[in-house]
């Protein structure tokens, strides 16, 4: 009976050998740039909330240089001794904030400029009220435009969340109205001085000044209700809408005491100077408050960014292990492939017996001389032909 030889194992060819490596190798290429792209996004959304909170910083270091100068001017323009202690206690803190951040904000040389102009304003001491207001005009300009390049180099103005766009809006809304209701207070008080050809000129200037006090006014409280609205802090409102409420009062206090009664009068001043003292009081309260807040939402910003970078790290290194487990899958069992290759030969081999050309040995029995010739049968006489031969 014959056995039938047990089919031959078909040997794995080139492709089918490298194809689980370029699988393993197509599995972990879009892996890496998955990773690589959520590592630089998250990278940069880091450093943007970064810079942001540190323009909140220097904004907050220029509110007390703010209301320290409004006040300087209106002391300058009443004819008044100012606090000049006040001035400089928040000039010399802004200035170490600026030492510090100034460079990566790129704020340092408007600072010098500010910090030149105000403490030549208080050298002069300018006796004129007319020129106090304008020397002092040119000191807040530079100041207002301060506020701007920090906000834009920090990155304040292209933040993307909802709440904090909002805050940091009426980051900008706050010093521009401080600024011009210590203005229009001002021009106030020097319109009783003028003289009655310059009343017409006057009541222009007053009417300028009271659109640039409501206008910015008008943002600041739609800013900021439109913050506590979308933000999810229940202290945010607590802490904004009643200051905010003073201050919208004050205002517009300030700009209906303002107007003069009638072509000749003038604006009561004491109603006018209480009016801005309110508005500016309401101001000091309301501007760490929003700066405050507005820096709690970017460092939650960023707790968050951090949790989500540690989580992309570990899902990295979640990958890495997953691969190299499947590399060396598949390397053991490659290597079990080719051992089982190898026994499968040696068994073909010794199933298969000697090769053909190889000789037999040579016995080593001895063996017996035969004679030459036909076999004699035993006992059989030899003949004389036998003889001869």
């Amino acid at each position: 009976m014959t056995v039938p030889a047990p089919p031959a194992r078909r040997r794995p060819t080139a492709v089918g050998r490298v194809l689980p490596l370029l699988l393993l190798v197509a599995l972990l290429a879009p892996m890496t740039l998955l990773f690589v792209q959520t590592w630089r996004l998250t990278a940069d959304d880091r450093d943007l909330a970064s810079r942001e909170r540190l323009g909140v910083e220097y904004l907050h270091a220029l509110g007390p240089v703010t209301h320290a100068l409004v006040d300087a001017q209106s002391a300058a323009v009443a004819a008044r001794p100012a606090d000049s202690a006040a001035l400089t206690r928040a000039v010399e803190a802004a200035a170490s904030v600026d030492t510090r951040i100034g460079a990566e904000l790129r704020t340092q040389e408007r600072w010098a400029g500010l910090r030149a102009k105000i403490e030549a304003l208080g050298a002069r001491g300018p006796a004129d009220p007319e020129a106090a207001l304008a020397a002092y005009g040119e000191a807040t300009d530079l100041l207002l435009a301060l506020h701007d390049k920090v906000r834009e180099t920090s990155g304040l103005v292209r933040d993307p969340r909802s709440d904090s766009f909002f805050l940091q809006h009426a980051s900008r809304d706050l010093p521009e109205t401080v600024v011009a209701t210590g203005r229009l207070a001002d021009l106030a008080v020097l319109a009783a001085r003028r003289p009655a050809a310059d009343r017409n000129r006057t009541a222009v200037e007053i009417a300028a000044l009271r659109v640039a006090v409501l206008t910015p006014a008008g943002d600041l409280v739609t800013d900021l209700r439109a913050a506590v609205d979308s933000s999810e802090s229940a202290d945010l409102g607590a802490s904004v809408l009643t200051p905010l409420d003073t201050y919208q009062r004050a205002v517009e206090a300030l700009a209906a005491n303002s107007t003069p009664n009638g072509r000749d009068a003038v604006a009561d001043q004491a109603q006018t100077t209480g009016a801005r003292r309110d508005a500016q009081a309401a101001a000091e309260q309301l501007q760490p408050v929003i700066l405050d807040e507005l820096d709690a939402l970017l460092a939650e910003r960023l707790g968050d960014l951090d949790r989500g970078r540690w989580l992309t790290v570990a899902a990295g290194v979640l990958a890495v292990l997953l691969w190299a487990a499947l590399g060396t899958l598949w390397l053991a069992a490659a290597r079990r492939a080719r051992q089982r290759a190898a026994q499968a030969r040696r068994e073909r081999d010794g199933a298969a017996g000697p090769p053909e050309d190889t000789p037999w040995p040579p016995t080593t029995e001895p063996r017996r001389l035969q004679p030459v010739g036909p076999a004699r049968e035993p006992g059989a006489q030899w003949g004389p032909a036998d003889a001869a031969r």
